[in-house]
């Protein structure tokens, strides 16, 4: 194809926004062409882009006319759900005729996340035999029943194309993770897999859809697990260096060694797994005596019983080939599945036994597992520098990527380094047609020739918003309030969350930075509200939402899950109130860490660490407010600090451009106003 047979990018945009339903925006069109510059000139992209920009249809449109393999990861499943069924759908189709090709699209997730026919149907029985009950009665059983009939109808065998779904326990009847996986070849099902057919759909496609999960697992372990690609898209990638150390983050659970030993007891010989149940015991009788909080050493006791536990996991390791039940059978699943745990285990006492100063070592208490010790990297940059920004253009793009009004604090904690920055938020990079094979060489001359071939160059870019923020919403800060304490709300901050509550007439969405200071505030201002308040935890997340949405009168107050994700355009959402500036825990231990290490390298650790994820939260939370073009309404923060401490323009820089006010009888009155105008 001549460059004058090539469709122009605007021309190609236009077909796909006019597919789905929508309008062309400013912001999309710069964005749509600062992703094709990259992708020509070799560089990484980070693009803000704000809700209602149309963001998606920027990205995957220059994506499908530049004849790449394409893989685009995002955090949320609704995300996956609206490319897979109904962007990606109706852009292939529209460009079709002006590509005069018809690019494919396929879904990956981790393997756990596809039902596993051996698992189901010749698999080891797992805790309680509930697959081989012939006549269950406990729900558990029944979900399992009906996992089983859904797997003679799915094609995709996908846990996410269940409705309705099943709790963690129950898909883990019917799922394997990839180390208990036997392996296609060596699978009496290997050629139904649901799994493998997802992998082959994948590494045929044009654009790959994934989670940031795989991704990172992808990123951060020896086995690749996405196909080869030349163009990466992260989707909401602020959060993804937060799942990268989640992803890389170990933990020793009692339950987990307390499962392993069960699964090996029948595999292994007699005296590796009583070694293995009294290096448990030990470890169990050190942990019950742990505070906790953060071990800058492990030391000798809580060591020894580590290296026992490790010792042992390795005396299991080796005599697994030892089978004791010959009657045993599907031997090769279930030598799998118990060497897969007492691995993971082996592998876990390991590296806390290394002491790395990059990781960092805590005991943490729960009430539903006890006590557990874990393990995670001081920080992901540099492991992320090293996996995405190699052979490959990266773009990297979210409603919120500035914080205090700069790239380079979220660019910093995914690997991009300061030295590769080209410019500070430039214009896009012109361009008039999509790109194609071939137009490499003449991109390539236009790149500095003096850069460091090495170095990760990127480019930062903030196309703005469709919305008119200082029009349509209001930063309210109660700055006559005490500052927020320990022993959670006071009695005047209370006070001013029922009247604020009152002049919206209901509609309000609460963020707390707790789970107690929300169940508190539902449980006092229900006896002084008419208004329903709903509480995180009262019901699924879902559902509550659901509920929030359809009645404008209704209040949902709730902690981190409501702080993303939540979309509830129009009424129901006027007023969305923080109960405070959400720094982490003090006692956070790895929070800490990463301050600390901060500080002792000549930087600001409270600025870097605890600022930088407070004013992540902060930009989401109010992005909640406005969600289409006629929403209007209140954002308040009852913290005094986001006026009075030196740190607040940093804060009130990293969120949408509200307009700002202290004066609480001007915020009374606009929320009245909004509200008989909804009313009316």
């Amino acid at each position: 194809m001549s460059d004058s047979d090539r469709p122009a990018l605007t021309e190609l945009l236009h077909a796909a926004v006019t597919a789905v339903g929508g309008a062309e925006r400013p912001g999309q069109v710069l964005m749509a062409e600062a992703v094709t510059g990259a992708v020509a000139r070799a560089e990484h992209l980070l693009v803000q882009a704000g809700t209602g920009t149309g963001k998606s249809l920027a990205y995957l449109v220059p994506a499908l006319a530049a004849r790449r393999h394409v893989v685009v990861a995002t955090a949320t499943l609704a995300l996956q759900r609206q490319l897979v069924d109904r962007d990606l759908p109706r852009t292939v189709e529209a460009l079709r005729p002006l590509l005069r090709r018809t690019p494919t699209f396929a879904t990956l997730k981790g393997r756990s996340n596809y039902l596993c026919l051996h698992r189901l149907h010749d698999g080891p029985p797992d805790e309680g035999d509930v697959l081989f009950d012939p006549a269950p009665t406990s729900k558990l059983g029944k979900d399992v029943v009906r996992l089983r009939d859904w797997a003679d109808e799915t094609e995709t065998g996908d846990r996410d194309d269940l409705s309705p779904g099943v709790n963690d326990k129950a898909w883990a009847q019917v799922s394997v993770s990839s180390r208990e996986c036997l392996g296609a070849s060596r699978c009496a099902y290997g050629d139904e897999c649901f799994a493998e057919a997802a992998r082959e759909q994948a590494k045929q496609a044009d654009v790959v859809i994934t989670n940031h999960a795989l991704l990172a697992i992808d990123a951060l372990e020896d086995a690749p697990v996405l196909p080869e690609h030349e163009l990466l898209i992260v989707d909401e990638a602020h959060e993804f260096a937060s799942r990268a150390t989640g992803v890389a983050t170990d933990e020793l659970t009692l339950g987990a060694v307390d499962r392993a030993s069960r699964r090996a007891g029948r595999l292994a010989n007699e005296g590796a797994v009583d070694n293995l149940d009294a290096a448990s015991e030990a470890f169990r009788k050190t942990m019950e005596s742990r505070e906790s909080g953060r071990l800058r050493e492990v030391d000798a006791d809580l060591g020894w019983s580590v290296a026992a536990l490790r010792d042992a996991c390795r005396g299991v390791i080796t005599s697994l080939g030892e089978v004791r039940d010959k009657s045993l059978t599907n031997e090769d699943a279930a030598r799998r599945q118990a060497l897969a745990g007492v691995e993971h285990i082996h592998d876990t006492c390991e590296r806390i036994l290394k002491g790395s100063p990059h990781d960092v070592v805590w005991i943490e208490r729960n009430d539903r597992i006890g006590a557990s010790l874990r393990v995670a990297p001081l920080a992901v940059a540099g492991l992320l520098r090293e996996a995405l920004f190699g052979d490959r253009t990266v773009v990297l793009t979210s409603a919120t990527l500035k914080l205090g009004g700069d790239f380079r604090g979220v660019a910093s904690s995914l690997g991009l380094t300061h030295e590769g920055l080209l410019t500070d938020d430039p214009a896009p990079v012109p361009t008039a047609v999509a790109v194609h094979p071939g137009d490499e060489e003449e991109a390539a001359e236009e790149a500095d020739p003096d850069a460091d071939a090495d170095l990760a160059v990127w480019r930062g870019l903030d196309v703005g918003s469709p919305f008119d923020y200082p029009k349509q919403g209001i930063l309210y800060v109660a700055r006559h309030l005490p500052p927020p304490g320990r022993e959670g709300m006071s009695a005047d901050t209370l006070d001013e969350l029922a009247e604020l509550i009152e002049a919206a007439g209901g509609r309000t969405l609460g963020l707390f930075s707790s789970r107690r200071g929300a169940e508190a505030a539902t449980e006092a201002l229900r006896e002084r509200l008419d208004f329903p308040i709903l509480c995180q935890g009262d019901d699924s997340l879902g559902e509550l939402l659901g509920r929030f949405a359809a009645d404008p009168r209704t209040c949902l107050f709730g902690t981190l899950s409501l702080w993303q994700g939540v979309d509830v355009p129009g009424p129901s959402c006027q007023l969305v109130v923080m109960d405070r500036i959400p720094f982490p825990r003090p006692d956070d231990p790895l929070m800490s860490a990463r301050s600390q290490s901060v500080a002792e390298n000549g930087g600001n650790g409270f600025m870097a660490v605890a600022a930088t994820h407070a004013a992540l939260l902060m930009a989401q939370g109010a992005g909640r407010l406005i969600r289409a073009m006629d929403d209007r309404g209140v954002v308040a923060v009852l913290d005094p600090r986001l006026a009075t401490a030196r740190y607040g323009g940093f804060f009130k820089a990293s969120m949408p451009a509200l307009w700002y006010t202290e004066d609480r009888n001007q915020v009374r009155r606009s929320l009245a106003a909004i509200d008989k105008d909804d009313t009316a």
